[in-house]
């Protein structure tokens, strides 16, 4: 197993990550600068009953997931997580195409939160004395820095990044309900607005058929809101105490989502009619004004709204980019240790830190960030091929624990010695499995409501799938290997490979 922090070992990363630091990590991985910013499109696509309705859905999903991976990453703490369960549990081939694949995606989302944290305090008019690469580069100075040092200053900063959105949110929740009653702005809305038009539930036509077309929609936008909850599973490598540390975040799992997402998406529908042009959303952190969360606290009287919302997206976005580093060091860390990366990856600086890891994902996102900078179009192509590394990431750690589990009672081992058991087996992965499938097909929702075949918008839509693909077939038939039967799956709870 990974040794602790008071192991000097050159090639293993420490345990200092405290229960606070995973409870924040977990609560702070589901709020992104998407609640704050393009939350209102669910409501204006779907009704607020349709977006309602698809939040807790995949919310649902979201809990079945993290139960899952909570029960794995109890049972065997590493900064793997899903790659290791993938390639120990069902194929290594697999393990190899989720790992690669999740390590990409994260490095892409570093280089695009670089670039839209530059975006985000050019609003500010005297931070415009610098141009926008100027910011990004200073920024991803930032990032690197805090990920260079000891774990437990990252999981420090997620601490502090984390408890300011959760702040944020609870106050626009009390904020909210007190406008909704006449309270604050001076007017008393109710529940007027879940019932103006075709409210709750809408879609392109007033048929049931085109309601349950335009809540599946939202489907995808709450499926990418709460991706980065799966973020848990990888700071179990590091976590001063799993056994408590990692049940206790998947438990606050559905708690949080139901707080943070559904009651903020309800208060959102009451303020705000699903026919207002406001619900289009913001573009860009340029356009920090069209944030629901904004219009909502204007509406309430404050005039600083806007600027301090800005602020909050701000600290969002660099929280995003802190984690994504974070994630994709440790997923190429642990392949490293699994064998499926080089050897060299695996090396840690004395305070536990991979840094030859560090660097190189650093290297691949600044090379990302230049591409950005000077092509458009191959930009758009990259950031395409990384589009469902996690519906992807999602699926493995569900196959991966019916597998688990199966192995566990196949070898004859008690259920009861596992520190936390995910309730509903198999019932929970199952769901989960079949909704991140729907979600994935549904992607190109042109094709799924209109039968139309837009080839070019397809290649874009669907590029993540063939790129893992292409992982899972190149370590396939290079190793030629084969799905581990139950009998022979790996039940050790050492982090190296034998």
């Amino acid at each position: 197993m990974t040794n602790n922090s008071n192991n000097n070992n050159a090639t293993e990363v420490k345990r200092n990550l405290r229960s606070r630091h995973i409870s924040m990590i977990a609560i702070g991985g589901c709020i992104g600068s998407g609640l704050f910013m393009t939350s209102g499109q669910a409501i204006q696509s779907a009704g607020p009953g349709g977006a309602i309705v698809a939040y807790l859905c995949i919310g649902l999903m979201v809990y079945f997931l993290m139960t899952s991976l909570g029960e794995m990453a109890t049972y065997l703490p590493t900064s793997g997580s899903f790659s290791t369960y993938a390639t120990r549990y069902v194929d290594p081939s697999l393990g190899f195409a989720l790992g690669w694949n999740y390590w990409f995606n994260w490095v892409i989302t570093v280089a695009a939160d670089v670039e839209l944290s530059a975006l985000a305090i050019s609003y500010w008019e005297p931070m415009r004395v610098l141009p926008h690469w100027a910011w990004s580069l200073l920024f991803l100075v930032i990032i690197i820095a805090l990920n260079s040092l000891s774990v437990k200053v990252y999981g420090e900063s997620e601490y502090w990044f984390a408890l300011i959105k959760v702040v944020v949110v609870i106050i626009f929740l009390v904020v909210g309900c007190l406008t909704i009653f006449g309270i604050l702005g001076g007017e008393y809305i109710g529940f007027k607005n879940l019932t103006i038009g075709d409210a709750p539930f809408i879609g392109e036509d007033s048929s049931l058929s085109g309601q349950i077309l335009a809540t599946l929609g939202v489907f995808l936008i709450a499926g990418y809101s709460f991706q980065g909850t799966e973020l848990i599973g990888i700071t179990a490598g590091e976590s001063e105490n799993p056994e408590k540390s990692i049940p206790k975040a998947v438990k606050q799992v559905f708690w949080r989502i139901l707080i943070f997402y559904v009651l903020a998406i309800l208060v959102i529908g009451l303020l705000i009619p699903y026919t207002s042009p406001d619900l289009l959303g913001a573009a860009s952190a340029e356009e920090i004004a069209k944030s629901p969360f904004t219009i909502v606290f204007k509406n309430a009287g404050f005039a600083l709204a806007a600027s301090v919302m800005n602020a909050v997206i701000l600290t969002s976005i660099l929280s995003a980019g802190n984690s994504g580093m974070y994630a994709s060091t440790r997923m190429l860390y642990a392949m490293s240790k699994e064998k499926l990366a080089y050897p060299i990856f695996g090396r840690v600086t004395k305070y536990g830190t991979p840094v030859i890891s560090l660097v190189a994902t650093a290297a691949v996102v600044f090379l990302i960030f230049l591409i950005q900078l000077t092509s458009a179009n191959a930009y758009t192509y990259i950031v395409a091929a990384s589009g469902l590394t996690g519906f992807i990431a999602w699926l493995g750690i569900a196959l991966s624990h019916y597998r688990f589990r199966r192995a566990f009672i196949a070898q004859g081992k008690d259920l009861n010695d596992l520190k936390y058991r995910a309730k509903w087996f198999p019932v929970g992965p199952i769901i989960a499995l079949v909704l991140c499938i729907i979600v994935i097909i549904g992607q190109d929702t042109e094709l799924i409501t209109k039968g139309v075949v837009n080839w070019s918008g397809m290649l874009t839509t669907y590029m993540g799938v063939p790129i893992f693909l292409f992982f899972y077939l190149y370590h396939k038939i290079r190793y030629k290997t084969k799905m581990i039967p139950l009998d022979k799956v790996d039940l050790s709870q050492d982090v190296d490979v034998k």
